[in-house]
């Protein structure tokens, strides 16, 4: 009795748990279930991971062809056997083995055993163990999985690609036919080898099917004549650098993306035609990612280009994931985290005047100035000055901050490493961060709308490509990172970005889309960006070389952004963003300045505004001023009569940013100079530094000869026809009129620069000059 249990025990686990072990490719499907690539398995075979079906009409072949009593027997038909010994012993040598399909997986499963009567019999006894721990599905599964097709070709769906370059499920009778008879003999019988011997070996297959009933006459004669495969087929490539991804996350593993199989086929096609006519600029990368808002997935990835020549251009890269400086495409964030904490309004005037602030002299990219623009102007017109300015009113710290809490992963450094460089392109970030960032905010403002003023935990979140990762409404929050209103207002402005020539006008038309954009370039034209979002999708496009070389003209708004609108008319269109009002105010705001209307404030104009700007300043740039009877000077107490004076509110800036703003302001009014008889300004500053300003250290070049070179001091005044007198650490050194510049050479130390005009006022900067070895870096 022991001996039998002994012997019971044995058998049971003469069968190990997982019959095979060998490694498989990685198969990447869109969400239609479309094969979108796969990678050769570790092996260097071509074998796709277990699949739990056997199409109808290869099951049929196979049965047919191999093994017509399988559903009958149980893992060893002695009929068979018998007749192959028969058979065997009138050849005299071994014509047929008789193996069930039970026994043949298990020969397969044990790699190579040598085939003689020993090894026979165990193959008997474990087939038979394997029927009783398996059903017939799924031992005829594992079957087509792992039987081999020839050359480095493994199981059923990898053959019906390599061959016939379609899913096993779509295969004719001819085709399912043909497959069904090589793994009897693939090394002998291979396509475009022996073709003569595997077209009998098919026919025959078919006849026994029309035999059997299972095809007709009609069919069978139909199939014959359908051609036998000739040559391998490439596995599709639709999108080769999400396949790279996915096979570093999930290696060996069937992976259901949520990449939208028209689309992606829609945008490869685009980013081809595209690429012809970069590459006459030797510009020979570019990348679009398009994911949908509410769930986050990705439903397109095109990591890079394919490489139109043999020379390689860095094709390979996955664009999409890879860290590039910026460019501007982070002001909205700025914009939106200052409108956040209610330090700005959408209108609030920011300067744009020569800057130096620390060493840093940011510049505008049509180096050009407006003395003062609105934020939001400043945003869609993507002025550099303004948005260092604006990020130095925020805080570098701050700012680093916000976009770590946003997602944007490659911030490795501190927010010191960076400084005001940040804003512009001083940091790197990737399509993959970027996208999921504008499509966070735009997921957290439409919830804020649909659920009754509620915010969700998941709301920012990482884009992803998996269907199956999808994520659920998190939990119910009452606050974020930024607040509906501000993203409202942040999206609003982007709407004004100038569109590329051909989507010029747009608005014309009641039924044009709505895009929230921004672009970016990098410094050396070596990047060029272009993210936009609507309600339903963001569309984000790279352009440029993966080995970081630059190209003239490569800019954001000429290379990427006809780009990103041409995917986004592939896209359904859909409603805008309904207004946040819950989480706004309406209030009064003064048209010139944009900041809450002051006391002097004369064109006011009604907006809603985030409640956070209830906190801003009211208006600084109005005031009260006094003037003469005329209207033509300025006057006070003690030069006329406060009963003679004309009080009159009067929008003034300061004399930089005037310089420049009324240049650019036609209907701008200087403030009207004072009588001659009145003692003079009080508490009003009529002169201003432009370079240096401040406690500045400046650099004075050396010239080729070796002679200290020269540089501009800059000043402006309130009054255009006021006269200046220049004075250097006490000694006068000329007189401006208008147009106030000097060119100086001092020494290195330190400076005091004293300016005085014909009317008595007087401006002191100290400034330090430093040699090579002591400049700042910054």
């Amino acid at each position: 009795m022991l001996a039998f249990l002994l012997l019971g025990i044995v058998f049971w686990f003469c069968l190990p748990s997982k019959l095979f072990h060998d490694p498989t490719s990685t198969i990447l499907y869109s969400r239609e279930g479309k094969l979108l690539g796969a990678r050769i398995a570790n092996d260097g075979q071509w074998r796709f991971p277990e699949s739990k079906q056997v199409p109808e009409k290869f099951e049929k072949s196979l049965l047919a062809f191999e093994d017509q009593y399988f559903y009958s027997h149980p893992g060893v038909n002695p009929i068979s056997m018998g007749r192959a010994l028969i058979q065997n012993l009138k050849a005299g040598h071994v014509v047929s083995g008789g193996s069930t399909l039970s026994m043949q997986l298990i020969r397969i499963s044990r790699k190579g055993k040598s085939r003689n009567i020993y090894q026979k019999l165990i193959e008997i006894i474990k087939s038979i163990r394997l029927e009783l721990g398996y059903s017939k599905k799924e031992i005829l599964a594992l079957y087509a999985s792992h039987a081999p097709f020839g050359g480095n070709v493994v199981g059923l769906e990898a053959a019906s690609w390599r061959f016939f370059a379609r899913n096993a499920e779509d295969l004719s009778w001819a085709e399912a036919t043909t497959l069904a008879v090589l793994p009897n003999a693939p090394a002998l019988i291979y396509p475009g080898r022996n073709t003569n011997q595997l077209r009998d070996k098919r026919n025959r297959l078919l006849d026994r099917l029309w035999r059997k009933e299972i095809i007709d006459s009609l069919t069978c004669k139909l199939a014959k004549l359908e051609e036998i495969p000739s040559k391998i087929h490439s596995l599709p490539m639709l999108a080769p650098h999400l396949l790279d991804q996915a096979n570093l996350e999930y290696a060996g593993e069937r992976i259901t993306s949520s990449l939208n199989y028209r689309l992606q086929l829609q945008v490869n096609e685009l980013v081809r035609k595209y690429q012809q006519n970069f590459e006459a600029n030797q510009i020979h990368n570019m990348a679009v990612l398009v994911l949908e808002v509410e769930t986050g997935q990705s439903i397109a990835y095109v990591g890079n280009t394919a490489s139109l020549t043999v020379d390689n251009h860095g094709n390979q890269v996955d664009v999409i994931r890879a860290a590039r400086s910026t460019g501007s495409v982070l002001k909205p964030f700025l914009f939106a985290g200052m409108l956040n904490s209610g330090e700005i309004l959408p209108n609030t005037l920011i300067p744009d005047i020569p800057t130096q602030i620390a060493g840093y002299s940011p510049k505008n990219f049509n180096l050009r100035y407006d003395g003062a623009v609105p934020a939001q102007v400043a945003l869609s017109r993507s002025l550099n000055v303004p948005a260092v300015r604006m990020l130095r009113d925020y805080g570098v710290e701050r700012f680093h901050h916000l976009m770590s809490k946003l997602g944007m992963t490659t911030l490795n450094h501190s927010s010191g490493h960076y400084g005001l460089s940040l804003i512009l392109g001083g940091a790197e970030g990737s399509l993959w961060d970027l996208c999921g960032i504008y499509s966070g905010l735009a997921r957290s403002l439409t919830h804020y709308n649909q659920f009754n003023k509620a915010y969700f935990s998941t709301d920012i979140r990482e884009p992803f490509y998996r269907l199956k990762d999808s994520v659920q409404l998190g939990k119910k929050e009452f606050h974020s990172r930024l607040s509906a209103a501000s993203i409202y207002q942040t999206f609003d402005a982007l709407l004004e970005v100038t569109r590329p020539d051909d989507e010029n006008g747009w608005k014309s038309f009641s039924s044009t889309r709505k895009v929230a954009w921004k672009t970016g370039t990098s410094f050396g034209f070596r990047d060029a960006w272009a993210i936009g979002t609507t309600p339903n999708y963001v569309v984000g496009v790279w352009v440029g070389n993966a080995d970081g070389e630059g190209r003239p003209g490569l800019t954001g708004v000429s290379a990427a952004a006809p780009v990103m609108f041409d995917v986004f008319n592939l896209l359904p269109s859909g409603y805008w963003f309904d207004i946040p009002f819950e989480e706004m105010e309406e209030i009064p705001v003064c048209r010139q300045s944009g900041y809450r209307a002051g006391r002097w404030c004369e064109t006011i104009d009604t907006m809603w505004v985030c409640k956070t700007g209830l906190e801003t300043n009211s208006c600084p740039y109005h005031r009260l001023v006094h003037l003469d009877a005329s209207k033509r000077y300025q006057v006070n107490s003690k030069c006329e009569k406060v009963s003679n004076m004309q009080h009159v509110n009067w929008f003034v800036l300061p004399p930089a940013m005037e310089w420049y703003y009324k240049k650019r302001n036609a209907l701008y009014r200087p403030l009207p100079p004072f009588r001659d008889d009145c003692s003079g300004v009080q508490n009003q500053e009529v002169m201003e530094l432009i370079y240096p300003r401040g406690n500045d250290q400046i650099f004075v070049p050396i010239d080729m000869d070796g002679t200290r070179g020269r540089v501009v001091f800059e000043m402006a005044h309130h009054d255009p026809e006021a006269e200046v007198f220049w004075h250097l650490d006490g000694d006068f050194i000329g007189t401006t009129v208008f147009l106030h510049q000097k060119e100086l050479s001092p020494d290195e130390g330190e400076h005091v620069l004293s300016l005085v005009d014909n009317h008595g006022n007087t401006l002191y900067k100290n400034f330090t000059v430093v040699g090579r070895n002591d400049r700042e870096v910054n």
